[in-house]
């Protein structure tokens, strides 16, 4: 890339950086995988950058790598966590914390209980705001493929969530 491409990229890598990274954690759930994927599409994006005819398409272009890269990465059996019965690492319980930080945590958590197609959708539709057809083009399947994967990913929510629903629906 000649020097100009290079600052088009670095202009646009430092307006949407934080963006894609909050999308890769919403869909993972770990801010270092998250931070792994971000740069996977980013990656991606800059060895493609001269192919890229339409620079209003950017983020559509970054948003289907980053779903394609969250699902491979799922794929891959040597990724895959195992439970363990205590986590040294869980906040503790405190009658300080915000409402909105709880509700929150309590979405994140039961995300990750949901698979990981499932995830990409309600993430793509309800926290990026993509209309069906958006997160069909981002993801290279058909509308009813997103609408049946909308509709089980929420039921595998709300069965994670259990009582925790309620308290999601006040919030």
């Amino acid at each position: 890339m000649d020097q100009r491409e290079e600052q088009e990229f670095a202009e646009y890598f430092a307006a949407r950086r934080e963006a894609v990274r909050r999308m890769a954690y919403m869909m993972c759930g770990d801010w270092h995988r998250a931070d792994d994927l971000a740069q996977t599409a980013f990656i991606s994006l800059h060895r493609h950058w001269r192919k890229v005819r339409d620079k209003g398409a950017l983020d559509a272009y970054v948003r289907r790598t980053l779903t394609r890269a969250v699902i491979d990465e799922s794929r891959r059996p040597w990724r895959r966590e195992r439970p363990a019965e205590v986590l040294p690492d869980r906040p503790s319980a405190s009658p300080d914390v915000d409402n909105s930080v709880a509700t929150k945590q309590t979405l994140l958590e039961g995300l990750q209980k949901v698979p990981p197609k499932q995830r990409a959708v309600l993430v793509l539709r309800f926290l990026e705001g993509l209309d069906v057809a958006g997160v069909a083009a981002v993801m290279k399947c058909s509308e009813g493929t997103v609408k049946s994967q909308c509709a089980r990913g929420l039921t595998a929510l709300r069965e994670a969530l259990g009582d925790e629903l309620g308290d999601l629906r006040s919030a």
